[in-house]
């Protein structure tokens, strides 16, 4: 088995690290879904730790095992969702496994498919572990006839099949919300590294939207996510460091590509305008910069999207 310094980007690397088939799995556009049934064959079967850089939903209909995220384990059984988020070390175990789903993506996915302010209405996507909920049967049947539906469109080669996942997503976050996350503030959810840790997320949401829109023209140094919170840098760098698996530097750079990616749809914004919007003094700056984290520069990037 590998060390828990195992991080993965995606689903697709986590299998591949594994040797677990690949066939059900296209990471390519930041988003997943699959039925676990169709990848585990034989049982027992146990993961290795890792730390994944994506979201997740599991939804078991009827399976049995056991999750552990961090110290906390979680028994597996039928009806019930798991939710969670990037950062956390994680294992699975799977005893027995006839019918689950799981879905899989990335920020910049849910920004650019799903909604762009995507933590105003699903503040629960901040929150670092929450513990399996177990669904009525109703309840469970109206969330499987949406990641049905969302597994069909997965399936097809339409032009604007990841618009119609996005719409999709919208209804089973609703419900999920409607479900387990009414009335909740995950801000003061968890100790005190784990507020800490959600706090600097909202914090660096909200300066990115404030940046988007205008009303600052500048990026925040690490110190001033430090200073916002009374917080000395080396020791808001190192929560962060050990409860996400990543520094405040690359969560800003993560976080400026995203807002990239999604402004460059909008082909009324010239990419030096783009540039402006997220603080940077040259466009060409801004150009190398996206090149050096997606290897593409932010104009074949639009061509791709737009092809």
């Amino acid at each position: 088995m590998l060390s828990k310094d195992v991080t993965v980007k995606d689903l697709h690397e986590l299998y591949e690290v594994m040797g677990l088939s690949l066939d059900e799995i296209d990471s390519s556009s930041g988003f997943t879904i699959h039925y676990l049934q169709q990848t585990f064959k034989e049982f027992p079967f146990k993961s290795i730790s890792y730390r994944p850089n994506y979201f997740s939903f599991l939804f078991i209909k009827n399976a049995f095992g056991k999750y552990t995220i961090d110290e906390k384990s979680f028994n597996v059984e039928p009806r019930t969702v798991y939710f969670t988020n990037p950062g956390n070390y994680r294992i699975f175990e799977w005893h027995k496994i006839t019918d689950t789903c799981l879905i899989t993506f990335n920020e910049s996915y849910l920004k650019e498919y799903v909604h762009a302010d995507i933590y105003d209405s699903f503040s629960f996507l901040l929150t670092e572990t929450v513990e399996p909920r177990k669904l009525s049967e109703t309840q469970f049947e109206t969330i499987e006839k949406l990641y049905h539906f969302i597994h069909e469109q997965y399936l097809t080669d339409s032009p604007y099949k990841n618009q119609v996942i996005g719409s999709l997503m919208v209804t089973l976050l609703l419900k999920i919300k409607e479900y387990f996350f009414q009335n909740y503030n995950p801000i003061y959810e968890g100790n005190r590294s784990s507020r800490i840790v959600k706090t600097f997320k909202r914090n660096l949401e909200n300066h990115f939207r404030e940046l988007v829109s205008g009303k600052v023209d500048k990026q925040l140094r690490v110190q001033d996510y430090a200073d916002m919170q009374y917080l000395h840098v080396n020791y808001l760098s190192n929560v962060i460091s050990s409860k996400t698996g990543k520094s405040i530097s690359t969560w800003i750079a993560g976080k400026t590509i995203t807002e990239a990616k999604v402004l460059l749809q909008d082909t009324d914004l010239s990419i030096k305008e783009i540039a402006n919007k997220l603080g940077f003094l040259e466009a060409s700056h801004f150009s190398g910069y996206f090149k050096k984290n997606t290897s593409l520069s932010p104009a074949e990037y639009r061509k791709q999207y737009f092809r």
